[in-house]
């Protein structure tokens, strides 16, 4: 499952074998976790960096009440917690909302591996930059979007990066998310996010159901995010491949 990982540094520049054969290496252990599994725990400090292989995780804060607050999801290929490589520690937690599969890298290992190969030090420093991207989208959209343009900004958003490794094509993606899930990533409430899905569908731009997202007209689901996909930086031979199935 780490090909993810490769196929999503490849379409946005070149990886060598031996590039390859050094991330392999450097992954220590293989871990599995049910949902709902805090992986990364806020404020405490890490010695290693967590690669996703398969599943979801989120990154989210909570408060005394209860209410959470989901800033961002990792798909199959992303690193979670790269920035605990030069934070230490982070100041939220890191959960699994699926069943997942996780590599282990040591920071000795992503030390060496960065060292020695300047290129991958400026691949993982574009994905925390990318993350910063990410976060300024869904800022916006909690401060500023509808209802309805949250979710679709959102569902437009995972079309994408599913797509770049290869969990999605143009009649959709899997996505085992509850709505409760949804609305924790978008600040609605329940019955909010049931509404917009069921507007969405009317609308004709996309249905959710069964835990598959199925595109029925893009170009809709896009105007009513108001969604603009370079703030995912997809250029060049990725963004060629996009077009293709867009």
């Amino acid at each position: 499952m780490i090909e993810r990982h490769f196929a999503k540094l490849r379409a946005r520049g070149l990886l060598s074998e031996d590039e390859e054969h050094a991330i392999r290496n450097a992954v220590a252990e293989i871990r599995t976790v049910p949902a709902d599994a805090v992986v990364v725990p806020a404020y405490e400090v890490q010695d290693h960096s967590t690669l996703l292989l398969d599943g979801i995780l989120c990154r989210y804060k909570d408060l005394r009440n209860g209410q959470r607050q989901i800033t961002e999801l990792h798909v199959a290929g992303d690193f979670a917690d790269l920035h605990s490589f030069t934070l230490k520690y982070l100041d939220h937690d890191v959960m699994s909302l699926t069943p997942a599969r996780l590599a282990i890298v040591p920071h000795t290992a992503l030390r060496n591996l960065t060292e020695r190969f300047p290129s991958l030090a400026r691949s993982y420093w574009f994905s925390t930059n990318l993350d910063a991207a990410i976060h300024r989208e869904w800022e916006l959209s909690l401060g500023r979007r509808s209802a309805s343009a949250r979710v679709a900004m959102l569902l437009s958003e995972l079309h994408q990066r599913l797509f770049l490794v290869g969990l999605a094509d143009a009649a959709g993606y899997e996505l085992r998310l509850t709505q409760t899930d949804i609305a924790e990533c978008t600040g609605l409430t329940n019955v909010s996010v049931n509404r917009v899905l069921r507007d969405l569908r009317e609308r004709g731009a996309v249905l959710f159901a069964a835990g598959r997202v199925k595109i029925l007209d893009r170009a809709a689901l896009w105007r009513a995010a108001e969604f603009d996909p370079r703030y995912l930086y997809l250029d060049g031979a990725a963004g060629k491949r996009i077009e293709q199935f867009t």
